[in-house]
């Protein structure tokens, strides 16, 4: 790692500016809601734009593409990440490949993004911002390397969001747009970052003694539709984050509704997976 990126800096000639652009942009569109207004109809777009693709990130893109916590068919699974895809947070393959390498090396000087040693606004902002951990490494991940319409979806993987603006233009117009796609967009993305960093850091709780400094906090969680950190450590693998009936996990209820219908199986709990098997999973190694 580099001196830089320890201490928490990041020099400009390592920033991505199309994406600290594009970044600061998006932020700014929300600004447009001064045009449309707020409505019982806008918050109702809010909800459903927000709920929906905050599901598809933390069961899509989080437990099955970068812990493949449960098995699903090929079609399903590009469904899954085509909607994930939609909260704009980089590629699939991208953001699996990253976060696998998060658990690899939590809380360690090799961690993407600790607060413990990047620093917390590098580990809450700077790091995705950072051309040196923009690079989608496909020898890293070959169990989804492997599907061509993923390394073309990884590619191109601001055409579901821009293809999902088109439709909310068409049937609700400027409303559609901010309310449905560019308000819960700018949510999805600061609830990812407080997850990234706030969960590594401190307050909250810890329920089980795992190798770094995860911790589980009750709001996050709820909002993240069951993100429970420290949960999650100690099981990466697992498809269920919610330990006890207080920890709400929205992800893990529809996955069990899925399950019934066919649309999923073999999902992963913290009583069917060992420490090791859930190693295996953010290797990339296939289950047994």
């Amino acid at each position: 790692m580099q001196e830089g990126r320890r201490k928490g800096s990041l020099p400009l000639s390592q920033l991505s500016w199309s994406a600290a652009g594009f970044y600061l942009l998006v932020h700014a569109l929300c600004l447009g809601v001064i045009y449309t207004g707020l409505s019982w109809h806008a918050l109702a777009l809010f909800a459903v734009g927000f709920a929906a693709r905050m599901f598809a990130l933390t069961v899509g893109f989080h437990r099955y593409f970068a812990h493949r916590a449960f098995k699903t068919s090929r079609w399903f699974q590009f469904v899954l990440a085509l909607l994930a895809s939609t909260t704009l947070q980089g590629g699939v393959i991208w953001w699996a490949e990253t976060h696998r390498r998060h658990h690899r090396n939590a809380d360690t000087s090799r961690d993407l993004h600790s607060p413990h040693f990047q620093g917390f606004f590098y580990s809450h902002y700077l790091w995705f911002l950072d051309r040196r951990n923009r690079v989608t490494c496909l020898e890293a991940i070959p169990d989804l390397a492997r599907y061509p319409e993923l390394r073309w979806l990884d590619t191109w993987h601001f055409v579901p969001f821009a293809a999902m603006c088109v439709g909310l233009y068409h049937y609700w117009g400027a409303e559609g747009v901010l309310w449905a796609g560019l308000l819960p967009t700018v949510l999805i993305w600061e609830i990812t970052h407080w997850v990234q960093s706030f969960s590594h850091a401190w307050g909250g709780y810890r329920r089980y003694a795992s190798d770094d400094l995860s911790r589980n906090h009750w709001p996050l969680g709820v909002l993240a539709l069951g993100e429970f950190h420290n949960n999650h450590h100690r099981f990466s693998s697992s498809a269920r984050q919610g330990h006890v009936w207080w920890e709400l996990d929205v992800g893990w209820y529809v996955l069990r509704l899925w399950a019934a219908l066919g649309l999923v199986w073999d999902l992963k709990t913290p009583t069917n997976l060992s420490q090791e098997t859930s190693g295996a999973s953010e290797r990339g190694e296939p289950f047994v």
